[in-house]
């Protein structure tokens, strides 16, 4: 995947000015691949960091990967552009995963995976911090800056400009484009293009990607950290679960380069997430703490527990096909829901959508 970005582009191409909306691993991958191929790339991300759902929260006990747990890497092109990652993925030993009943019993114990479980060090958003930061480094990477319209240049209508809202700059308007990635879960995207009144063909397509939302809890056992007592509750690292809350449970101090505090990462069903989607925060981690000590036995009370709502968190039904690209309006479309909804999904149709432009 690495290329020598000092060499000229091919007679054929033109070098062109490129948005890429969302700094996730998709959008990440598309515009470094971009930038290699010799295009001029701005990213804009609303967030205050890159990553998307690879992301970790601190706290004073240590960190949550709670969105992206692992990954695997079965793709050639991925396993070449995480050989650059020197240093920062390594293997968790997850092949202690339980399959549990609904009352937390384990009924069947997991296979040993066939395939390498990886995280980044020392938390998810590592990995795609360190990829982002020659694009940071180049200012071509605008955090905490959402794009709120797209449409066409005012000077040059075969371009597109972007409106754009950000903390203290306000308003501002970025033209000039040659071309539009939405690098963004299939609802943002699609609520960017009916909002502007642009992409109505790759509108259609979008309207048939359905992902669901989960609802997380985080929850720290400093208590566990004593001479006679090495953890909490069950022998197990990490779980995936039937009960009709919680659908994987993972002790983050198991990960390699974490801190050594038990930690707990709970998240809940889709179908679960989806019928509390509007509850009350302080009501959703009373029923998941419920959950969580019904599944491991863990009875002492948390320190530490807190919970986030991720709007769009797992695919259900894939676009089918590696990215959408609208030639006629130059504007597309990429993420891990064109795929599936794993980290290698993402990857994938970030690099296919940017070797659609390049």
């Amino acid at each position: 995947m690495k290329k020598n970005s000092s060499l000229p582009l091919p007679e054929s191409a033109a070098r062109r000015r490129i948005a890429v909306i969302g700094a996730g691993i998709a959008g990440i991958a598309c515009a470094r691949t971009l930038v290699q191929a010799g295009h001029e790339v701005m990213v804009f991300e609303k967030s205050r960091e890159t990553g998307g759902r690879m992301a970790t929260r601190d706290s004073e006990f240590g960190g949550f990967d709670h969105g992206t747990q692992y990954f695997t890497a079965r793709d050639p092109r991925f396993e070449k552009a995480l050989a650059t990652a020197s240093g920062l993925v390594r293997p968790w030993s997850a092949n202690t995963v339980r399959i549990l009943d609904e009352l937390g019993r384990v009924v069947a114990s997991a296979l040993p995976p066939k395939e390498a479980h990886w995280v980044a060090t020392p938390g998810m958003n590592a990995l795609v911090r360190q990829w982002a930061q020659p694009l940071a480094a180049a200012g071509r990477l605008q955090l905490e800056t959402e794009v709120i319209r797209l449409e066409r240049d005012k000077l040059h209508p075969e371009q597109w400009q972007l409106q754009t809202e950000g903390p203290g700059a306000g308003s501002l308007v970025h033209s000039g484009f040659d071309a539009v990635v939405l690098a963004l879960p299939s609802p943002q995207a699609h609520a960017l293009l009916l909002s502007s009144q642009q992409g109505k063909p790759l509108m259609s397509e979008l309207s048939k990607v359905s992902v669901a939302p989960c609802w997380t809890l985080m929850l720290a056992f400093p208590q566990a950290m004593q001479p006679t007592m090495t953890h909490l509750g069950p022998h197990w690292n990490a779980a995936r679960s039937t009960h009709h809350r919680i659908a994987w449970l993972a002790r983050e101090s198991s990960k390699p380069g974490r801190s050594p505090i038990e930690r707990w990462t709970v998240q809940a069903s889709p179908d679960w997430s989806q019928r509390h989607l509007e509850d009350d925060a302080e009501r959703v981690k009373a029923k998941l703490l419920k959950a969580f000590t019904e599944v491991t036995g863990i009875r002492a009370a948390p320190p530490h527990a807190v919970v986030h709502r991720w709007r769009h968190a797992q695919t259900l039904q894939p676009l089918g096909k590696t990215h959408a690209w609208d030639a006629k309006s130059g504007i597309g479309a990429c993420g891990d829901w064109c795929l599936g909804h794993r980290v290698e999904d993402g990857f994938v149709s970030g690099l296919e959508m940017a070797l659609e432009l390049a």
